[in-house]
């Protein structure tokens, strides 16, 4: 706990200090520790300490995490790996925000998966910042016809857009693209401004270009155990 709470504690610092430089309230930002391949007794440790937001990026293991973990008070489970659409009705069952929402049919089937007297699900719509097809996340061309859609569902809420920087080329520029995509986004669902971007090498870039949800994995929770 004593290396765990260290780890938070620089990391936060770090944010923070990002967030002046930037011109930014630090408590204006939610920070998100990403628990892959870690076991469930971890979240509870970060819950003790403090932190109230976690991600995880494959159904399997979050849905078994959040069964492990149980009910804890103010806890948000994040799923922000990419989303089958025969996974939808697991991952509504157990995300508090969905981050990874890139197309028509996945926002059809996690609106299928609702049910009648459940509060409306918050997701993120993903942008695709690279020319891969083949990468997670709707092409920017397609970004505003997406969030017509999602925006018609009952029980989906529009939240804002999620972006990992690519790799050829500098993140800055990239988190910029996303900024601009954010305000498009908003020309739709007004009220959609959040912007989940930035990781632990990039979210000082990620915060000067107006980031509100950062993703932080072994930064702070340590290496990640082994894995099949």
């Amino acid at each position: 706990m004593g290396e765990l709470r260290a780890r938070l504690a620089t990391i936060d610092e770090r944010i923070a200090d990002a967030a002046r430089a930037a011109g930014r309230d630090p408590s204006s930002l939610t920070r998100i520790v990403v628990t892959k391949f870690h076991p469930a007794s971890l979240v509870g440790e970060l819950y003790e300490l403090g932190v109230r937001d976690v991600g995880e990026n494959r159904q399997q293991e979050f849905s078994r995490k959040v069964v492990e973990v149980g009910d804890l008070p103010g806890l948000r489970w994040h799923f922000i790996g990419q989303a089958q659409t025969n996974k939808a009705r697991a991952i509504r069952g157990a995300a508090s925000v969905v981050h990874s929402l890139d197309r028509a049919r996945l926002a059809d089937a996690l609106d299928a998966a609702g049910e009648p007297d459940e509060p409306a699900l918050d997701v993120l719509l993903q942008v695709n910042l690279t020319d891969d097809p083949g990468r997670g996340g709707v092409d920017p061309g397609d970004l505003e016809a997406l969030a017509s859609h999602v925006a018609a569902l009952a029980s989906l809420r529009v939240r804002g857009v999620m972006a990992v920087a690519p790799l050829d080329e500098p993140p800055a520029a990239a988190f910029a693209r996303l900024n601009t995509l954010s305000g498009a986004v908003r020309t739709v669902v007004p009220d959609a401004d959040w912007i989940s971007a930035g990781m632990t090498a990039d979210f000082a870039e990620a915060i000067a270009a107006g980031a509100t949800h950062l993703r932080i994995g072994s930064a702070i929770t340590g290496p990640r155990p082994q894995h099949g």
